[in-house]
């Protein structure tokens, strides 16, 4: 039976309660299978969940590495189950570098502040607030609502929905759709809010350069350098320009843009129009062209010593469809003698702006801000997913968030002084709970 406090509480005020609660479980993911504190907000989690009637099982794929899926019958046993998922895991944080500490989910200038409070313990405390609040009104669902929160999003979801999607698909059976970041939230362009519902995601190749060559005395001449092998390699990736191209979805985002503000697209110069983006048009800058970026760098340990191995990371995302060209021009630029190693790859993703559950998203965002526009946009990183696409099931970014016009909410995202107000929080809550129980 319910405490007399949780009969009164709101989901609006819930979801405070718990996104701070959240971010006070460091759950940073180091790669690796390296992280902490995944089992205790999963434990966290399936209790709130369990307290809700979703019936919460949690899956470990490795010690510690938690996720947690539970399922609410819907009214409808017909209609096909829709998908409610987040990550618990988060990039990990230097503390010195921030504001205030990390993990403390500490609420200034109206705003939660913490490594997660984006990315996405937000999202993830606006789905179990709904849930909650469901449950203590007697509400059901249309349809089966699958809800999941999976660890290890943060390095690839290997033992996260990854692991899950193949150790233990039954979970998802019935679900044809699904709702998750990194989408929903607003930007203020022209003067007027516009909502970005993510319908496509760029694929992840995550690259390993390897050189060899014949170690010996930094003081010899030697034209077998493994460092300088590789270096010529890095420097070649590094500066090369990938063309503009376009996809449906960023065609699409861009005649928007240009319809709100008057400014022509123009295909062979986009910058003019992505400058009336404000500080998102780094975030969909990304989008307009595949991109490999070195990242790091490995090799020897001795000034006089030349190594005969180095190594280099490249971070490559790519177009929809473009993964085989992006890797046979990385080939041709690395050169015959650096070997390419794929350390971790996923696909892209690219969905109709179209649907009903795309104009249910739609109608309960304007029923909340009736005068916003929703465009579709590409999301230069990847999300959990890329996973579910391989059971079939098709994913939309939507954590709707109306956002202050000077807030530089995308520079957050992986950022220092990651935080989120309240009171968008509020919103995201309304918004969902009217998706969640009537669509």
């Amino acid at each position: 039976m319910n405490s007399p406090r949780q009969q009164a509480i709101t989901a609006e005020e819930e979801v405070v309660e718990i996104c701070r609660n959240l971010i006070r479980i460091d759950t940073s993911n180091f790669g690796n299978n390296d992280s902490r504190g995944e089992r205790r907000a999963a434990e966290y989690v399936a209790a709130l969940m369990a307290e809700a009637g979703a019936n919460p099982e949690i899956f470990e794929s490795s010690p510690g590495r938690a996720s947690v899926v539970g399922r609410i019958e819907g009214q409808d046993p017909s209609l096909p189950a829709l998908v409610v998922h987040g990550h618990l895991d988060v990039v990990p944080a230097q503390a010195e570098d921030w504001t205030v500490d990390p993990f403390s989910g500490e609420i200034k200038d109206g705003l939660i502040w913490g490594r997660g409070a984006v990315d996405m313990k937000d999202m993830d405390a606006m789905i179990l607030a709904v849930m909650r609040s469901m449950h203590r009104n007697g509400q059901r669902p249309q349809r089966d609502i699958v809800y999941a929160f999976f660890s290890d999003e943060e390095a690839g979801g290997d033992y996260g929905a990854g692991w899950l999607v193949q150790k233990h698909p039954e979970l998802f059976d019935g679900a044809t759709e699904a709702i998750s970041e990194v989408g929903g939230f607003s930007s203020t362009i022209n003067g007027r809010r516009a909502y970005f519902l993510q319908t496509a995601e760029k694929g992840i190749n995550w690259l390993r350069l390897q050189a060899t060559g014949r170690a010996g005395h930094g003081s010899q001449i030697n034209d077998d350098n493994a460092v300088a092998r590789l270096a010529g390699a890095v420097s070649r990736i590094g500066a090369h320009q990938w063309p503009i191209e376009y996809t449906k979805t960023t065609r699409a985002f861009l005649d928007g843009v240009s319809e709100m503000t008057g400014v022509e697209f123009d295909e062979d110069n986009p910058q003019t129009l992505l400058d009336e983006l404000g500080t998102v048009a780094r975030f969909v800058g990304a989008t307009l062209q595949n991109t490999s970026n070195p990242t790091a760098l490995k090799a020897g340990y001795k000034h006089n010593v030349i190594p005969g191995h180095a190594e280099a990371m490249i971070d490559c995302r790519t177009l929809p469809g473009q993964d085989e060209l992006v890797l046979e021009t990385l080939r041709g630029l690395a050169g015959d003698s650096v070997n390419i190693v794929t350390d971790h790859a996923d696909i892209s993703l690219e969905v109709p702006f179209s649907g009903d559950l795309v104009e249910s998203m739609v109608a309960n965002l304007k029923a909340e801000d009736p005068d916003a526009v929703v465009l579709p946009y590409m999301l230069s990183g990847g999300t959990d997913n890329k996973s579910l696409a391989r059971l079939g099931i098709t994913g939309y970014g939507f954590a709707p968030l109306r956002l202050p016009a000077d807030l530089d909410f995308t520079g957050m995202f992986h950022g220092v002084d990651e935080r989120v107000p309240v009171d968008a929080l509020q919103f995201g809550v309304r918004v969902l709970h009217r998706l969640i129980s009537t669509y």
